[in-house]
């Protein structure tokens, strides 16, 4: 998720010193509008290694879709191409694991929550379920599930409370500290699921919805949910 579309719909609802602090490095936010054409190839290449992910940059829903905005039921329903190929993999890698110390790493805005689709004023933001279902799953079976997102450091607090209010399981949360603000997002991102495997983990999925979210290894497998060519990042 790009910093600045996501810090606008976050300094609104954050009262007082947040917002002031979080508008420094905000941006307009998309606004949903009717579906586009051809919903069918809306199918992410989520098995894909991470480097080939980056390279083609969007799936070909993607493609299609940079003339205008996708709406909500579209989304969802190009969401659940992705997570219906991540619930099985997990089940079969999970079921191979046995002793190992396993981890998945998820992305926040429109991956995690449904941060383009809901007003900002309304707090908290609704889970994205297909992705809740995923780290529920994931967390009953003894892995644990963290979070690694552009998000500013400022903002944690609320964050935290966001995530746990959809029902989500935590483990570690990862936001940008103010040196992290000035370097790539994908760059940060690659760093902190090395961090994560420096404490023993092995991460066998990192979901995300951009390009930045999928690059620099670090990931058994990777799945991108749609972003349309950047509308949802």
């Amino acid at each position: 998720m790009h910093v600045r579309k996501l810090t606008t719909r976050i300094a609104v609802s954050a009262a007082g010193a947040a917002v002031a602090t979080v508008t420094a490095v905000s941006a307009t936010s998309a606004t949903a509008a009717p579906a586009p054409a051809d919903s069918q190839s809306a199918r992410t290449a989520a098995t894909a290694p991470a480097q080939q992910q980056a390279e083609r940059g969007s799936s070909t829903r993607d493609d299609v879709s940079t003339r205008e905005d996708v709406d909500y039921e579209t989304w969802k329903r190009d969401v659940s191409a992705v997570t219906d190929e991540a619930r099985p993999y997990l089940e079969e890698r999970i079921s191979q694991g046995a002793g190992e110390k396993m981890a998945i790493v998820l992305d926040i805005d429109n991956t995690s929550l449904e941060t383009h689709f809901h007003p900002i004023w309304e707090l908290p933001t609704p889970p994205v379920q297909q992705t809740l279902d995923l780290a529920r799953y994931a967390d009953s079976r003894g892995v644990d599930v963290f979070f690694v997102t552009a998000r500013p450091g400022i903002i944690h607090s609320l964050t935290k409370d966001n995530l746990e209010k959809a029902g989500f399981p935590i483990d570690g949360l990862y936001l940008r500290d103010l040196p992290d603000i000035f370097d790539e997002v994908s760059k940060y991102k690659t760093a902190k699921r090395a961090e994560i495997e420096s404490k023993g983990y092995k991460i066998i999925a990192n979901i995300g919805n951009t390009p930045t979210d999928m690059v620099g290894g670090h990931a058994e497998k990777t799945f991108k949910l749609p972003d349309y060519d950047g509308a949802l990042s």
